[in-house]
């Protein structure tokens, strides 16, 4: 499978055209495949980074510091790592930020996918609207980066490989083998089988 940057015109002269060659047909070698990838990616170095234009992928304190939230201009949140103990957070009310909130446990039995639909329209909803995005878990790297992947595949019409290298190359991200198992489902439910 070859890699042409489908990154928006603005962002392709930080992205330069590769070749990936990945096989997705087989479970098991697929998911060591992409994680193979994922290791080449961006070592983490801050709290937030922006992956696509103006959607950041970032981690617990990036969606807690205010100056941060405020020198990116974010205008949305998503917590992939909400707690039913926990409401909107006041700071994002104050601030005029709208929150959504998912439930997700970062284990290889989760079922993040039946979340990847409401993620999408969250995010692009947002975004279409001029919104600056910031997709958070605890880390920063497994269930915000799914959310985030599944997100550029489902909206941006990005295969799982295509996502992975885009996202990759501004933040170090590597969700769970279950989560890989997933969006490896959505790739193949949108794309058909990989030859």
């Amino acid at each position: 499978m070859s890699f042409t940057s489908k990154l928006p015109a603005s962002w392709n002269d930080r992205t330069p055209t590769r070749k990936v060659e990945l096989d997705l047909n087989s479970p098991g070698l697929a998911v060591f495949e992409l994680e193979r990838l994922l290791f080449t990616g961006k070592v983490i170095v801050s709290h937030a980074d922006e992956v696509w234009p103006r959607l950041y992928i970032g981690d617990q304190h990036s969606a807690e510091n205010r100056n941060d939230l405020s020198r990116h201009g974010i205008t949305h949140i998503l917590n992939a790592a909400h707690s039913k103990r926990q409401e909107c957070p006041d700071i994002y009310q104050e601030m005029h930020i709208s929150y959504m909130g998912i439930e997700a446990n970062d284990s290889c039995n989760f079922d993040m996918s039946v979340n990847f639909q409401a993620a999408a329209d969250f995010i692009h909803m947002a975004l279409r609207r001029g919104g600056q995005v910031l997709v958070h878990c605890h880390v920063g790297v497994s269930r915000s980066a799914t959310l985030v992947l599944a997100y550029l595949m489902l909206k941006q019409r990005l295969t799982l490989v295509e996502a992975i290298c885009a996202v990759k190359e501004n933040r170090g991200v590597i969700p769970n083998r279950g989560f890989l198992r997933q969006l490896i489902r959505l790739d193949r439910q949108l794309f058909g089988t990989h030859n």
